[in-house]
């Protein structure tokens, strides 16, 4: 039985999607009725991080796991140490490519770092995703796409290694159905560094209409970042897009196609396959 977590996320969601029907699989949500997707063989749960007896139901008969968390906190801990007294053998966390860097030292990236040393010292098989941005953040635009024709963001001229979250999933699927990923770290990328206003340029031509990039200051970026998160986050989102202004998310690495065998997917693929999320209304 292959559980995943997160089911209703961005990488979820396509994991979800690409598991062979063939296979026993459990999906587990916090609100199972948003899961979309599954195969009609799929066995969906409604579960939660902060329920324990809900994680012991989740992970009753569960070999592998995808675990995916989003709440800065104890919800790795406790799905860790529920899933070994379970019995299960492998778990797929999806982290982070911040870990890495010995720059990063915000909130999420340290959070991050200690879920993958209690995943590490937990006793069961780990593999570790660690991927660059997501391409699907471009999302964040869309309103302001669609009404004003604008891209507002920080620092334009930065680039960023995105990757698309398809690539993850299909890593994520290969590493939970196929041996010789135990104890392996993924570093995933897109196929190249690409700035916010190349992707402007990018989805204006997809569009075929202008758009007009907006460079927000620090303190215009951290009132719209306050307005969504909590103080830490927000500070945390704004020491990595400094990092990546300082160019530390630039690297391209080969995991995606060595894994894969193909290319990873291109900024400009990903738009184009959403297009309908930035057209005007």
């Amino acid at each position: 039985m292959i559980l995943v977590t997160g089911a209703t996320g961005t990488v979820g969601r396509e994991v979800v999607r690409r598991l062979p029907s063939d296979l026993a699989i459990r999906v587990m949500a916090r609100d199972p009725a948003r899961v979309t997707g599954a195969s009609a063989t799929a066995e969906i749960v409604q579960a939660d991080y902060g329920d324990p007896q809900s994680l012991v139901r989740a992970l009753c008969g569960v070999s592998a796991a995808f675990l995916v968390t989003s709440r800065v906190g104890d919800d790795d801990a406790r799905f860790i140490q529920t899933a070994r007294s379970a019995g299960v053998r492998r778990v797929v966390k999806l982290s982070a490519a911040a870990v890495a860097d010995r720059r990063a030292d915000d909130l999420i990236t340290r959070w991050q770092r200690d879920n993958e040393d209690l995943l590490r010292g937990s006793g069961m098989e780990w593999t570790l995703l660690r991927p660059r941005s997501f391409m699907s953040n471009a999302l964040s635009w869309a309103a302001s796409i669609r009404t004003q024709d604008a891209v507002p963001a920080l620092y334009g001229s930065s680039a960023n290694s995105c990757v698309d979250p398809r690539d993850i999933a299909d890593v994520a699927v290969r590493a939970l159905t196929e041996e010789g990923h135990a104890g392996r770290t993924h570093m995933l990328t897109g196929p190249e560094a690409i700035t916010a206003l190349e992707q402007t340029a990018q989805l204006a031509e997809l569009l075929g209409r202008p758009l007009r990039f907006e460079e927000l200051g620090s303190e215009q970026a951290r009132t719209a970042l306050r307005r969504r998160y909590p103080h830490d986050l927000a500070e945390a989102l704004l020491e990595s897009a400094e990092r990546q202004r300082e160019g530390g998310k630039a690297r391209v690495e080969g995991t995606v196609p060595a894994l894969l065998g193909r290319p990873a997917g291109s900024f400009r693929g990903w738009a184009r396959d959403h297009l309908s999320a930035f057209a005007s209304l």
